[in-house]
């Protein structure tokens, strides 16, 4: 697949999966809020875009993203983060949940690479899944440097 990704509902995810298994495609599968997209995020998805044929990647949807980070966030909506996402180079699929963890969604998909950034080593919903199915699970490193986090601190004039 090339080009820019495509928005898929949850059903619509599933269906396009179990093609990509039939073709023998080699699915990899991410997830995260993305809230303000800088060049950490851009470098793991081509690192995690570079281990298969198709990357997934699953954003938190707002309501999601309020429970795991506050009430001021997210501070672009899911929809224009799911937008932003699939005109990256590196992502052939984007889609949303709203639960705290993908570990439903990762259920459902079995990817064959899951992927986090190496902050979440400790804890990588969808492990146990993914492995029984036969799958790998890698925690690639981070782009020193950048986070969201100190992005919003600097923005709201609260770090130098």
């Amino acid at each position: 697949m090339k080009g820019m990704g495509q928005f898929y509902t949850r059903e619509a995810l599933a269906a396009a999966r179990a093609v990509w298994r039939v073709e023998g495609r080699k699915v990899v599968f991410t997830n995260g809020c993305y809230d303000i997209l800088h060049p950490g995020h851009i470098r793991l998805l081509e690192r995690a875009r570079s281990l298969g044929d198709v990357l997934i990647l699953a954003l938190n949807t707002d309501s999601s993203v309020q429970r795991l980070k506050g009430p001021a966030r997210p501070f672009l909506g899911e929809q224009e983060r799911a937008q932003i996402a699939s005109c990256l180079e590196a992502v052939d699929a984007v889609t949303l949940f709203d639960e705290d963890t993908p570990r439903e969604l990762i259920a459902l998909l079995l990817p064959d690479v899951l992927v986090k950034g190496a902050d979440w080593a400790h804890f990588i919903a969808g492990r146990e899944e993914v492995e029984a199915a036969g799958g790998a699970v890698m925690a690639l490193p981070l782009e020193p440097g950048y986070s969201t986090t100190n992005i919003a601190d600097v923005i709201a004039g609260r770090r130098p």
